[in-house]
């Protein structure tokens, strides 16, 4: 942290320190890729560092605005973002700094191995796949043919070949597809609450209708809520309401249900073969989203007493990066060395999944890229989980 403020407080724009007076939030995504892969791409040899809550003016003048504490709360997770638009992999930290009293962020950029760094997808009309930057000196310049045919020169003259490379589903042999057991999502926490909550809804309009006391709507509150949930005489109105906040009410429960009392750990192995390792290797995997397909974004919390508890900071660090979209679901995690003819685990935390019994049945694909900094071309194939 001392390193950190040092570098607030001491050092100028160049291509391994930009300083930015507000955050990116959600209207500054596009200049969040921009930046990021602009100065990953530099040729720097240390951590490359974005600070945001800082502006510097024409005379070196250093200014400290500060950024609210909500930037921190993963919304939008900078992470995820850069998961699902970047490759190849690019490994960030997000932490806030305390200068003068005030909260400033600041984005670390590590281990820059695997230029050049580009859009793997379309953002916008102005951000599209392919497009690459490089900070120079102070500004993020876009990258042309020769710039990035150079970075791709270096990258492969002591290069190794993808076709040495194999990855799938541990067991005696690799496996391509992985059998998957089927929950029924009905007795999720949620789905247990919504499906009382409407059969006394039901009973209440009943009563109302036909001009009758509120005993029946007592009776049946009592068996479906028990004694030790009081009767209270509400509108149809507000039980609609309670209704569309069931999800949200009921999240710990229903991750705590899909993620650990009902979760399917699914791991990957990666095997070298041939005489070099892979040097800074990563994983990306990307799966179609479904309705009844359930992947855990993060470690669930974990029931204790009267109240569901986080896991630890370093329990959580062991989890691949997962960014939820609404038709895909893309997931990252940094390899480090890839040795040879010893086959490696992908993640040191299984992914978690949960998997609805609507698609017993049918089969996944997952698709996935490996990349790393002497590979020549990114090691890509198709997994299958079968339900």
């Amino acid at each position: 942290m001392r390193n950190l403020l040092k570098i607030i407080r001491s050092a100028s724009p160049d291509s391994g320190v930009q300083f930015r007076r507000n955050a990116y939030g959600v209207a500054g995504i596009r200049s969040f890729l921009r930046d990021v892969i602009a100065i990953a791409n530099a040729p720097v040899d240390d951590s490359r560092y974005i600070i945001t809550g800082v502006e510097i003016d024409e005379r070196a003048r250093k200014s400290v605005y500060g950024v609210s504490r909500k930037d921190f709360s993963g919304k939008p997770s900078y992470q995820s973002l850069l998961a699902e638009y970047v490759e190849p992999p690019i490994r960030i930290k997000y932490q806030p700094v305390n200068v003068d009293d005030k909260r400033v962020g600041v984005y670390q950029i590590s281990n820059c191995q695997d230029r050049p760094y580009m859009m793997r997808v379309d953002h916008s009309e102005k951000l599209r796949r392919g497009d690459a930057y490089v900070r120079v000196g102070n500004i993020a310049v876009k990258m042309g043919r020769r710039l990035l045919q150079d970075m791709f020169e270096d990258k492969f003259r002591d290069s190794v070949s993808a076709d040495q490379i194999e990855i799938g589903f541990p067991g005696e042999i690799i496996h391509k597809d992985f059998n998957i057991a089927t929950t029924n999502l009905s007795a999720l926490p949620s789905a247990v609450a919504s499906a009382k909550l409407k059969q006394f809804m039901d009973i209440q309009k009943q009563s109302k209708d036909s001009g009758s006391t509120t005993v029946m709507a007592r009776l049946t509150h009592a068996r479906l809520f028990g004694s030790d949930d009081p009767y209270e005489d509400r509108t149809l109105d507000e039980l609609i309401e309670e209704m569309l906040q069931i999800e949200r009410t009921h999240s710990n429960e229903d991750n705590y249900f899909l993620f650990e009392k009902n979760a399917q750990p699914l791991q990957l192995v990666v095997y070298k073969q041939g005489q070099e390792p892979i040097e800074d290797a990563s994983l990306s995997l990307v799966m179609p989203n479904h309705n009844e397909f359930y992947v855990a974004s993060r470690l669930p919390r974990i029931p204790l007493k009267d109240k569901y508890v986080e896991p630890t900071p370093a329990e959580q660090a062991g989890y691949p990066s997962v960014n939820l979209k609404d038709d895909s679901i893309h997931v990252s995690n940094t390899l480090g060395v890839l040795p040879v003819s010893a086959p490696i685990t992908a993640f040191e935390l299984p992914l978690r999944l949960c998997v609805g019994s609507a698609l017993k049945g049918r089969k996944l694909g997952i698709r996935y890229s490996l990349f790393g900094r002497n590979l020549r071309h990114a090691a890509k194939g198709t997994l299958r989980l079968v339900f």
